[in-house]
């Protein structure tokens, strides 16, 4: 049973939801927090920027939201992930995240992949591979590589079709088709 929650209010024309939490993660509950990381691309795409997005879920509530910001904040750290986990550890209030699951619309960049390691987050989850910057197995391996002290569970592949989709239809309309 979903309720809302608007202690976690991260966008206030968006709707929050708390799931309560299992004890293990389920396909259903990773779905619906993709679609809470596709709502956040849809803000990007919106903004201009390259749509992706992503959440930050504790104890079965988001307490953190991101979607791309580089162009409208003039900053190359402005990713979904990075964005998503600034706003977990200010609503913890603590710059380590291991209770919590951080989930992307894409495959982690090396950047946003280092975060996740020295955030500590326990578990990722993501739509779609990004073969040209994927730093989880596409290009590069930074996340549970055998030399990082900080492994974490990864399941890839969660609504990756939309997920691939909302990107796809943005850089075809850049390039004019």
């Amino acid at each position: 049973m979903l309720t809302r929650d608007p202690k976690y209010r991260a966008f206030p024309q968006d709707t929050m939801f708390v799931v309560p939490p299992r004890g293990k993660a389920s396909p259903e509950i990773d779905e619906l927090w993709m679609q809470e990381a596709l709502r956040a691309a849809q803000r990007a795409l919106e903004a201009g920027e390259v749509p992706v997005g992503a959440v930050v879920v504790h104890g079965g509530k988001i307490v953190g939201r991101g979607y791309n910001r580089n162009l409208s904040d003039s900053d190359p750290t402005a990713h979904a992930e990075v964005v998503a986990l600034r706003e977990a550890g200010a609503a913890i209030g603590n710059h380590r995240l291991g209770d919590c699951e951080l989930f992307a619309t894409i495959e982690p960049c090396a950047m946003c992949a280092g975060a996740l390691v020295h955030s500590r987050i326990r578990r990722l989850v993501y739509g779609a591979d990004d073969p040209k910057a994927g730093a989880v197995h596409s290009v590069m391996r930074v996340l549970n590589h055998p030399g990082v002290n900080h492994h974490m569970e990864v399941r890839g592949g969660v609504l990756a079709g939309r997920c691939a989709e909302l990107l796809q239809e943005f850089f075809r309309a850049r390039r004019g088709r």
